[in-house]
């Protein structure tokens, strides 16, 4: 029989920045990804926030954290931390 983890499938991972730890057992974090422009080829950046779940209640805006995707807590919730970089 296979392990459980096999059977979900991958997770996606993103890395970010903590931008606020203001609520309970929860931070949104700000992952920035660079893109290239289909026609003009330029290299851009986009900016998306996430609200991941963190048990521990630990970490500060600014901390650099690894989060990976989850069932959904709440009605924003759909990541969880998986460590502080």
């Amino acid at each position: 029989m296979e392990p459980k983890a096999k059977q979900r499938g991958k997770r996606k991972e993103n890395v970010g920045i903590v931008v606020s730890n203001k609520m309970d057992k929860t931070v949104a974090v700000e992952v920035t990804r660079k893109m290239r422009h289909p026609r003009y080829q330029k290299v851009f950046e986009r900016t998306k926030k996430y609200y991941a779940h963190d048990e521990s209640d630990s970490l500060a805006i600014g901390q650099k954290v690894r989060i990976v995707e989850t069932r959904p807590l709440s009605k924003l919730k759909r990541w969880r931390v998986v460590e502080a970089i």
